[in-house]
């Protein structure tokens, strides 16, 4: 049986929900038999919901690669960066491999515009990937030259939002 074609998909914008629909394109992946590999960039918090749903679904694995704070967007730690770095390297190898038909980088593009990771070696990854592989880029600020190079991009626009009315982000939602 011949492989699929795969493509690359941009999920950016400043409105909530990026994460999630990645999240839900690999609930419909697996569901077809597919294995799912999701790197998350600056996360880092074992609370996220996803973690402990993917532990209990054959073909999907969630690897974080960040801290349980925030990242100074104006002065990165080098922890932050080499934590990102790191990621890009399993995510890399993630796309090369053979064991994963869809792979999602989440929150790439936020690790990209703090400059944690390279715009080049993101670059890289993307035309290293081979034709079946699925590849999903998320966060807000998704750089220009990404968009360009992707099949699909989707901007997840704010017109409203309840963090602005002062709730707090909610366990089971959120995260």
């Amino acid at each position: 049986m011949p492989k699929r074609q795969g493509t690359v998909q941009v999920y950016t914008g400043d409105g909530k929900g990026k994460t999630t629909a990645a999240l839900g394109l690999a609930l419909r992946a697996v569901g077809h038999g597919l294995t799912v590999y999701m790197i998350q960039f600056m996360k880092g918090s074992p609370n996220y919901g996803e973690l402990s749903s993917a532990s209990t679904i054959p073909g999907l694995t969630i690897e974080q690669s960040g801290r349980d704070e925030f990242v100074d967007r104006e002065n990165p730690a080098q922890i932050d960066i080499d934590l990102a770095k790191a990621a890009l390297s399993k995510a890399r190898d993630a796309v090369a491999g053979a064991e994963y038909d869809f792979v999602i980088l989440d929150e790439i593009n936020v690790a990209l515009d703090f400059g944690l990771v390279d715009l080049a070696d993101v670059k890289e990854l993307i035309e290293a990937r081979p034709p079946h592989v699925e590849l999903v880029l998320t966060g807000r600020s998704a750089h220009p030259e990404i968009v360009k190079m992707a099949d699909l991009v989707s901007e997840v626009l704010k017109i409203k939002h309840h963090y602005d009315a002062g709730i707090e982000a909610r366990e089971g939602i959120e995260y």
